[in-house]
C-alpha cells in the first residue's frame, strides 16, 4: 500500500460540516483527505442567515472561506472528486472514486448532504433557496410581514402554518390538490386568518428566482412575496448504504450523540444525518464527528 494512498481518515462531502470535521482533525495532527463534488445543497441560495459572526454571508464565501482555513494544516489534503463505492477490507476502508482512484483510510466521515428533490412544478427549482424556502430560522426574518404561502398538506401543513405566522400573519396554505386536513385542523387555521387554497399550481412566476406570483390551475394569479415548501430528499450516493449503516424512518443515517454511525469507524454529520439544516448546525455535528473520530483513533492506538 503506497503512503499516499492511505489515510488516518477520509471525509467524504467537503462542504460545512465535511471541513469543520477536517478542522477538527488537522488540529490533532491525523492525515485527512477531503473529497467533494462541489454541489451543496445551498448553492442558490443569496444569503445565509442564523450563523453567528456569518449572518448575511452568501454560504459559498463562508465556505471558501472555510477551506482556506481548513487547508492551512499540512496533514489536511483536499480532492475535487465524487465517491463511488466504499467498502470495509480486512483492517481498512477501502474508498474508489469516479477519477478511478482507490483510496485507504482507518476510519471514514460521512459528510455528503442530500439531495432534494423538487416537484414537477415550473419555477420551482429556480426559486428554490431564493424566495421558495424551508426554514423560517434561515430566511423567515427577511421576508417577515409578507405576503407567503405554505406549499404542504395534512399535518405538515398544519403544524408549518402554526410555526409560519410567527413570521407573517398574511398567509395562505397551498394544498395544491384536494386538503386531507381534518375539519378541527382547518377550523383552527381559519381563525387564525389562514387561507386555505386547494388548487393545484401551475406555475411559480418569478424573476431570476424571486418570486412574483402562483398560477393556480383555472388561470388565477396569485402575488407571492415567499413560498415555504418541505420535500422529499435522496442521498447524493450510496456510500453509507454500502458501508452498512442504518437509516433513520426519515431516511436519515442514522447516528448517536457522538456522530457515530450504527457501523464502527464510520461517522456521518451534516444535512446526511439531521433534519436540523442549517449551517451553524453542520458545523457543530462536524466539529463533533472529528473530535469523536479522533478520540476513537487515539484509543485504538494507545
Amino acid at each position: 500500500m503506497e503512503d499516499k494512498q492511505y489515510f488516518d481518515v477520509i471525509i467524504v462531502g467537503g462542504s460545512y460540516a465535511g471541513l469543520s470535521a477536517a478542522m477538527a482533525l488537522g488540529r490533532a495532527l491525523k492525515k485527512v483527505l477531503i473529497i467533494d463534488a462541489g454541489k451543496p445543497c445551498n448553492r442558490q441560495t443569496p444569503h445565509s442567515h442564523n450563523f453567528i459572526t456569518q449572518d448575511g454571508v452568501a454560504p459559498n464565501k463562508i465556505a471558501n472561506l472555510a477551506k482556506q482555513q481548513v487547508l492551512k494544516y499540512e496533514t489536511v489534503h483536499f480532492r475535487e472528486d465524487s465517491v463511488v463505492t466504499a467498502r470495509r477490507t480486512a483492517d481498512k476502508f477501502e474508498i474508489t472514486t469516479h477519477q478511478q482512484q482507490v483510496l485507504f483510510a482507518d476510519k471514514i466521515i460521512l459528510a455528503t448532504g442530500i439531495k432534494d428533490i423538487m416537484p414537477d412544478i415550473p419555477g420551482f427549482s429556480e426559486c428554490w433557496g431564493i424566495s421558495v424556502i424551508h426554514c423560517p430560522y434561515c430566511h423567515g426574518y427577511e421576508v417577515r410581514h409578507r405576503k407567503t404561502g405554505i406549499l404542504a398538506n395534512g399535518e405538515t401543513a398544519f403544524e408549518m402554518s402554526k410555526m409560519i405566522r410567527n413570521w407573517t400573519d398574511d398567509l395562505i396554505l397551498f394544498t395544491n390538490g384536494r386538503s386531507i386536513l381534518t375539519v378541527e385542523q382547518q377550523t383552527k387555521l381559519i381563525d387564525h386568518g389562514i387561507q386555505i387554497l386547494e388548487d393545484e399550481i401551475e406555475e411559480i412566476v418569478h424573476k431570476e428566482g424571486k418570486l412574483q406570483s402562483l398560477a393556480l390551475k383555472g388561470g388565477i394569479h396569485l402575488p407571492l412575496d415567499a413560498l415555504y415548501a418541505r420535500v422529499p430528499f435522496a442521498h447524493h450516493n450510496e456510500v453509507a448504504q454500502q458501508l452498512g449503516c442504518e437509516l433513520t424512518e426519515q431516511g436519515y443515517i442514522k447516528t448517536d450523540l457522538m456522530q457515530k454511525t450504527t457501523q464502527s469507524g464510520v461517522f456521518a454529520c451534516g444535512d446526511n444525518s439531521t433534519m436540523m439544516r442549517s449551517v451553524a448546525s453542520a458545523v457543530y455535528t462536524g466539529s463533533m464527528a472529528g473530535a469523536a473520530c479522533n478520540r476513537e483513533i487515539i484509543e485504538e492506538n494507545f
